[in-house]
């Protein structure tokens, strides 16, 4: 059953100490996307994807203290609370230059740049094999990285 992958994967991103942003259902939202009736296959397909990629901008935004992503992070949050795909478009939508910001201007690490890379993978994915394969990535990657390390170790250098 792949519901447990996504479960491991928003546990390594938020951990305990962020129940702001996750609900019981969100650690299920994968085994409620399998269970869906056709019908409601695109919007719980897409609650799966705004999980994956509010992980990664999560580990983003803890990697590098870097407000942009906590603003798109928090753009992907009110669209999870939506009840339609059309709901979920229209928050994005309305934040679209969230999104464009993120990427301008930013300066990362290798680290942040392969988070950026399966941030976009994960909104390029449309089949249940490509998001698989994205949380998986999304995972080993998250469970690799240093969240303890100085941001800026050139400082530290001098």
């Amino acid at each position: 059953m792949p519901a447990r992958p996504l479960q491991q994967l928003l546990q390594l991103a938020f951990g305990p100490e962020n129940p702001q942003y996750l609900t019981d259902a969100d650690y299920t939202a994968y085994a409620a996307f399998e269970r869906a009736r056709p019908a409601e296959q695109a919007f719980r397909f897409e609650r799966v994807r705004l999980l994956v990629a509010m992980s990664l901008l999560k580990a983003l935004s803890d990697l590098g203290d870097h407000d942009d992503s906590r603003q798109v992070l928090n753009v992907l949050h009110r669209a999870l609370q939506a009840r339609s795909t059309d709901e979920i478009d229209a928050v994005i939508t309305k934040e679209a230059h969230r999104f464009e910001k993120l990427y301008t201007n930013l300066y990362v690490n290798d680290e942040g740049e392969q988070l950026l890379q399966l941030f976009e993978q994960t909104l390029d994915a449309d089949t249940e094999s490509g998001m698989m394969q994205t949380i998986e990535q999304a995972t080993d990657l998250i469970a690799d990285l240093d969240f303890s390390a100085p941001a800026d170790d050139e400082d530290d250098e001098a």
